[in-house]
């Protein structure tokens, strides 16, 4: 109901009577009145005058009344150890397609390889569950798929060109942006799930680190609002996903990407491939032309781009 109330609130503007909330929703004023005041304590600014209800401002949180229409889907934590951890609970509990775990903050935010992922307030930390119909070698499509849309959503809403780095990595002048981590639980013919974790440095400036990493602060000079780019980003994947598996979504990552055609090294477990990443193959692996002319299938790696000698 609260989010009833915020979303007449918005499309009020310039106020609307607690009388007339109460009409429309079938509610009694005094139950209005206890929704707004639960509003306020989230940190939305409802000022009241004889002419009703107005919203002033909103708060600068991934809360579900930013993400309309969604509300029932989005979990909201304002600091959680890993929104994969909380995610992967939802999903193993039979969560819904499209489920949303989001945090303003994460005390064990992780990416690939269980490195950690630095989480301070102001970046945009969400893990995505999806059941996609897919086999699971197909699923590190979703690695891309997921890279495609975020980068995407970055020229729509901000102009700024990112490249997308395989197999999970989005970057801007080749520093790191937005990290994206998959996680499956399936057997061996079918994925019950595959929750899709997305870091992206937004409202914060970020430590001079190594590979290097950039915001969105920093690259604007100005904040963005996070749950809008939170929303589009989401909507972009779930858009994409019922063609997971067509030839044009490898085509828009091939477009977006400044991996294909640079000289790679690639950590396989204790091996290093090095070689010119030259494709992806149908499943989202790596293709990559080793010195001696062999081409080598890799499914996953941590990829690092740099002269092969």
């Amino acid at each position: 109901m609260r989010y009833e109330i915020l979303a007449a609130l918005r499309a009020a503007g310039s106020g609307v009577s607690g009388e007339a909330l109460s009409r429309e929703l079938g509610i009694s004023r005094v139950a209005v009145w206890k929704q707004v005041e639960e509003l306020r304590k989230l940190g939305y600014r409802v000022a009241a005058s004889s002419r009703g209800y107005r919203l002033e401002s909103v708060p600068d949180l991934m809360l579900p009344g930013e993400f309309p229409g969604w509300e029932s889907r989005v979990h909201h934590c304002m600091a959680v150890d890993s929104t994969m951890r909380a995610a992967r609970t939802l999903a193993r509990e039979g969560a819904e397609e499209g489920t949303l775990v989001v945090a303003e903050t994460q005390t064990g935010g992780r990416g690939r390889l269980q490195r950690s992922w630095a989480s301070p307030p102001g970046g945009i930390y969400m893990t995505l569950v999806l059941r996609p119909r897919v086999a699971p070698f197909q699923a590190p499509r979703l690695n891309l798929m997921a890279a495609v849309a975020v980068s995407d959503s970055l020229e729509r809403l901000f102009g700024i060109e990112a490249g997308v780095k395989w197999p999970n990595d989005v970057l801007v002048g080749g520093r790191k942006l937005c990290g994206i981590l998959a996680e499956m639980e399936a057997e061996c013919d079918a994925v019950h799930y595959v929750n899709v974790g997305i870091g992206l440095n937004a409202n914060a400036p970020v430590p001079d680190v190594r590979p290097p990493a950039v915001s969105l602060v920093e690259l604007l000079g100005a904040t963005v609002d996070r749950p809008r780019l939170a929303r589009d980003i989401v909507e972009g994947v779930l858009a994409r996903l019922p063609r997971l598996l067509d030839a044009s979504l490898l085509d828009e990552w091939r477009r977006r990407s400044v991996t294909l055609g640079h000289d790679v090294f690639v950590a396989v477990g204790d091996e290093t491939v090095r070689g010119t990443a030259v494709d992806v193959d149908q499943s989202g692996a790596l293709l990559v032309r080793q010195p001696d002319g062999r081409v080598r299938t890799v499914v996953a790696g941590d990829c690092t781009h740099g002269a092969v000698a």
